[in-house]
């Protein structure tokens, strides 16, 4: 019987040691918090009422920018503002009643220039929008009258707490100016209630919250039934209430007892802005942390010391085990990464490791004998590719010879078969034809020369508003045949290009043949440039656009290739610049080789294809160019 081999999964190895590591680490903090960080009950209570304060302050700057944001969409509403201009109470109410009811809002005032109040919205306890017809003098309040005294568009917003006698609720305040063309218009004034704030409070502060008025009286909290008994309870005086107002900082005041329980409590200004519109105060109970023990911060030390270094040989023993095959794979990935497909983990492990090392070094075989067959056949490619371009090179070559003959006789029957039509028209297309084979051939030998990087610049400064008339005086013919109407702009304007004139003519005159090609009659082609001075060096864009029916995406980088052509081949008309003419498709693939080979670039850019639209293609060719000296 065959002995049964106990396999250890890396997920014990790991787990066991760590859960162990904080079942003694969770002993520990226990027995630290209840035993230790007691000691300084005072000190933390301190400070979570001073974090407290810091929390209510933020959170009410937080709804200040609420509020800020929530009128400025209402002051910007089209129309609000002509209307308070022309106290149209009507418009005002229509215009301001949905923006009040999609932002959920509770409280939203809107008053005239001249001091009178338009629109008075409030969200009732039910959640039902009550409109205000009478005038509660909140143009007389401080956050508005000095809006309608200074009459200034420009001024920041105002904020403040305030009761709204329409339902005896207290509310938080922001008003701003509404303007149109700089003119004030009006103020908008929007009032979220305290009753709703005060819960958000404690729950983002994690303590209860207390709200003073003007007098030192509590208008709100969030300690027991917050009845008004409760809010005489926990009042405070005038004195101590200016006191608190005009300090710079949150302090620390007296122990208070709510439902026998005695809290404690800090109080601060409620300051928004550069408004101070009130006081808070934040309590939390006096149990909040557990009663201190005895021990020293010394024991305290000791035992975590002991613990650090418990922790560090635990983790030696996982890097022993863990880590070290893990580096094994990284290095191994790294050197087969870096092209040395010899290389192998050689980890030997029963666990998921050393599965993991096993099923990389099958891949990195595997790899190993795809990339071998790969390069074989890439060979075998290359050779295939480099036989083809000899035998197009060949075969060029060898039909010169013959096409010079046929052009020459044609050229001579020509001359002498002049008083005879039929013989003379006979002559005229051996000859037509004749050239245009030339023309094949001689595109061949083009291409030959570019796959093999034989091609020879004679770089001379080179005008592309000259060469580009060149090629327009070569497709004269053409345009006027197929009504295509030719324009230029900014070529004149552009600098020197160090270029080869006949072949760089051979380039355009291929890609405006093809633009003729494919542009309905009637169409046009537009060619212009410009020169783009931010890149190094410097280069001069030129771009063709046609009225043509455009190039789908999926094609737009196919078309730059030899032999490539779009659309049905068999489609296509058999002269050089008919509509979709045809050809052997080398033009774009000469071009491409010869702007290359200029250091430049050239693209294709087009909506896509369609003959009903026909929503044309730009073809772009970027090319070095000579600084542009710029005169006075």
């Amino acid at each position: 019987m065959a002995q049964k081999v106990f396999v250890m999964s890396i997920r014990l190895k790991v787990i066991l040691p760590y859960l162990f590591l904080t079942i003694i680490v969770s002993v520990i903090g226990v027995y630290v918090v209840t035993r230790l960080v007691s000691n300084t009950i005072q000190e933390r209570l301190t400070n979570q009422l001073l974090e407290a304060g810091r929390v209510v302050s933020d959170s009410f700057v937080r709804q200040e920018v609420r509020h800020v944001e929530t009128a400025r969409i209402i002051a910007y509403t089209a129309g609000l503002a002509e209307a308070l201009a022309s106290e149209d109470r009507e418009t005002a109410l229509a215009l301001t009643e949905p923006v009040f009811a999609g932002l959920t809002l509770e409280n939203v005032i809107l008053i005239s220039a001249q001091g009178h109040e338009l629109v008075h919205l409030i969200l009732d306890e039910k959640g039902e929008l009550q409109r205000v017809t009478q005038d509660t003098d909140a143009a007389k309040s401080m956050i508005v009258a000095p809006f309608l005294t200074n009459q200034n568009s420009e001024e920041p917003p105002r904020r403040a707490l305030g009761s709204n006698f329409i339902n005896n609720e207290t509310y938080y305040y922001t008003s701003m100016p509404v303007s149109l063309d700089g003119k004030f218009c009006g103020v908008v004034v929007v009032g979220t209630s305290i009753r709703n704030i005060l819960p958000f409070l404690k729950s983002t502060a994690l303590a209860d919250i207390i709200i003073y008025g003007g007098d030192g009286q509590a208008i709100g909290t969030t300690l027991g039934m917050a009845d008004q008994n409760m809010l005489n309870l926990i009042s405070i005086k005038k004195e101590e209430y200016q006191k608190i107002i005009a300090s710079k900082d949150i302090v620390t005041g007296n122990n208070i007892w709510v439902d026998e329980r005695s809290f404690s409590i800090a109080r601060g200004p409620l300051q928004v802005g550069n408004d101070r519109i009130g006081v808070f105060a934040v309590a939390l109970p006096l149990d909040f942390v557990l009663k201190s023990g005895s021990d020293s911060r010394t024991t305290y030390v000791i035992l975590f010391t002991v613990v650090f270094f418990f922790v560090l040989g635990i983790g030696y023993m996982v890097t022993r085990l863990i880590i070290n095959p893990l580096y094994s794979l990284v290095n191994t990935s790294q050197a087969i990464a870096g092209g040395d497909l010899k290389q192998r983990t050689g980890i030997r492990s029963n666990d998921e490791i050393g599965t993991l090392a096993n099923t990389f070094d099958d891949m990195t075989s595997r790899l190993q004998e795809r990339t071998l067959e790969l390069e074989r056949t890439n060979q075998i490619l290359r050779n295939i590719d480099r036989t083809k371009t000899n035998f197009i090179q060949i075969s060029a070559h060898e039909l010169r010879t013959p096409l010079t003959l046929i052009m020459g006789y044609s050229q001579m029957l020509e001359q002498d078969t002049k008083n005879n039509p039929e013989l003379l028209s006979l002559a005229q297309g051996i000859l037509e034809g004749s050239e245009r084979m030339t023309d094949i051939v001689e595109s061949m030998l083009d291409v030959s020369r570019i796959d093999s990087n034989t091609l020879f610049l004679r770089k001379t400064g080179l005008r592309i508003d000259l060469l580009i008339k060149k090629v327009n005086k070569r497709l004269e013919k053409a345009f006027e045949e197929r009504n295509i109407a030719m324009n230029t702009d900014g070529l004149r304007d552009l600098p020197l290009v160090p270029a080869d004139p006949d072949l760089l003519l051979k380039a355009f005159n291929n890609i405006i043949m093809n633009a003729i090609k494919f542009t309905p009659d009637g169409g046009s082609i537009t060619i212009s440039g410009k020169f783009i001075n931010g890149s190094e060096p410097p280069q001069v864009e030129i771009a063709i656009r046609d009225t043509g029916i455009g190039i789908e995406p999926a094609l737009q980088h196919l078309i730059f290739e030899k032999f490539n052509q779009t659309g049905d081949v068999l489609l296509h008309s058999s002269g050089k610049t008919k509509f979709k003419g045809g050809g052997p498709g080398l033009g774009l693939a000469i071009a491409r080789g010869i702007v290359e080979a200029h250091g430049g670039r050239i693209w294709v850019e087009s909506p896509g294809y369609n003959e009903e639209v026909n929503p044309g293609s730009t073809f772009f060719v970027s090319l070095p160019a000579e600084k542009h000296l710029e005169t006075n």
